[in-house]
């Protein structure tokens, strides 16, 4: 897929999927702008992928002022958008009675608040025809325990994005979702024991955890003239997760 001079923009480009698709898109000879909570992750991600055609932003999407900060830098670039990748993400896994209202915000405030207010924000430098992908989860259709908070996130998501399929269809701006089921990212490394890394690729139909390339050339696919009669639908990289547990 051929991708050259087009403008990307990942949220949560720094590890994992984002990483891994800001280096598929560059590959592709686009140029991409990736968000990153702190300058030490970003310069660590670009040093990497070490690409002049790679630009940071450190932005919290949490935050309202700082997703402000990279409407900003966006603007002042006067380039419009081909694509959004709305990627970022936060986890955090415990039963309902442990569930506490900071980790409750915090879920909510990075895995809803943010994309939504991203998407709202970066509209206007969206060229029509542009494509919008929002990263959800196999969670939001799963019923794990001790998921509660993070799968109503991604329950939330799915929902903004199908409505924003609709609304942003005049501008032939097409809006999908992708839903990775178990993927070796730093933010899986982090959250889970190595017992459950291995009962997660037991519970997959292929018998494996996924990898973030294979996420990323989802996006990509997405995000190409290849996909132009798909919008406002979700398309699941699980392995068979979902599938395999109805057996």
């Amino acid at each position: 897929m051929d991708f050259t001079n087009k403008n990307v923009v990942i949220t949560g480009g720094t590890t994992g999927i984002g990483f891994a698709t800001a280096k598929a898109f560059i590959s592709a000879g686009a140029n991409v702008w990736i968000t990153g909570r702190t300058a030490a992750n970003l310069q660590k991600a670009a040093a990497e992928i070490n690409s002049p055609k790679l630009f940071t932003v450190v932005s919290d999407t949490s935050k309202f002022e700082d997703i402000s900060i990279l409407e900003k830098a966006i603007a002042e670039t006067g380039n419009k958008l081909d694509v959004l990748f709305l990627n970022a993400g936060i986890a955090t896994f415990e039963p309902i009675e442990k569930v506490t209202e900071a980790n409750f915000d915090a879920q909510f405030n990075t895995n809803v608040k943010g994309h939504f207010f991203t998407l709202q924000k970066l509209l206007p430098y969206l060229t029509d025809g542009a494509a919008v992908i929002f990263t959800s989860s196999t969670v939001a259709t799963a019923t794990n325990l001790g998921a509660s908070v993070y799968s109503a996130t991604k329950g939330a998501l799915n929902k903004i994005a199908q409505i924003a399929a609709n609304e942003l269809a005049g501008r032939r701006i097409r809006v999908n979702i992708v839903s990775p089921g178990p993927i070796l990212t730093p933010g899986l490394e982090g959250a889970v024991t190595e017992e459950a890394k291995a009962y997660l690729a037991s519970a997959t139909a292929l018998q494996r955890i996924g990898d973030p390339d294979e996420i990323a050339r989802t996006v990509l696919f997405l995000s190409s003239g290849d996909a132009s009669f798909i919008t406002g639908t979700e398309i699941v990289v699980d392995g068979g997760y979902l599938n395999y547990a109805l057996k």
